[in-house]
């Protein structure tokens, strides 16, 4: 599980991989935390969340969307990312179909609970990331691993 992070015009992206869905958003969010703050201090306390969408791009992205808000809202910078992806898998024909059940669909078939270390704003010198955007937006399998390219808007 692995990010790097990429200059963006006036954004940054973060380029993420991981041998799973789960930790591949766990990349992408930790991502996020270093492209708000050059180093994370160990204090803060863990809370947990939970997503859900109807795909794992709209996952992904309602998931950052929601680690900015608790930042704001919090007060806190979401770092040390714990992930738990499940939903709708491709199975031998392809066609998505829910996990446990053919042939139904749900509106919001895909669900990550997740945990993060809400490091207190006053610990850090974090730059603001506004938000996260759909633009060059890409989560695809690439051979054995998962790979993720995500804008935030800064």
């Amino acid at each position: 599980m692995t990010y790097a992070l990429r200059d963006h015009t006036a954004d940054v992206a973060v380029e993420a991989t991981g041998d799973s869905l789960s930790a591949l958003f766990a990349s992408v969010a930790d991502g996020l935390t270093a492209a708000s703050c050059e180093s994370v201090p160990e204090t803060g306390d863990r809370f947990d969340l939970t997503v859900r969408a109807e795909s794992p791009e709209a996952l992904l992205f309602d998931y950052l969307d929601r680690l900015i808000y608790e930042r704001d809202v919090r007060g806190v910078l979401p770092a040390d990312h714990r992930c738990s992806v499940s939903g709708l898998r491709e199975d031998a024909t392809g066609d998505g179909t829910a996990s446990g059940s053919r042939g139904e669909r749900d509106d919001d078939a895909w669900t990550v609970d997740c945990s993060a270390r809400g490091v207190p704003l006053e610990d850090v010198t974090a730059r603001e990331i506004k938000a996260v955007t759909y633009s060059e937006m890409t989560l695809e399998r690439r051979g054995d691993e998962w790979y993720a390219y995500v804008v935030f808007d800064v």
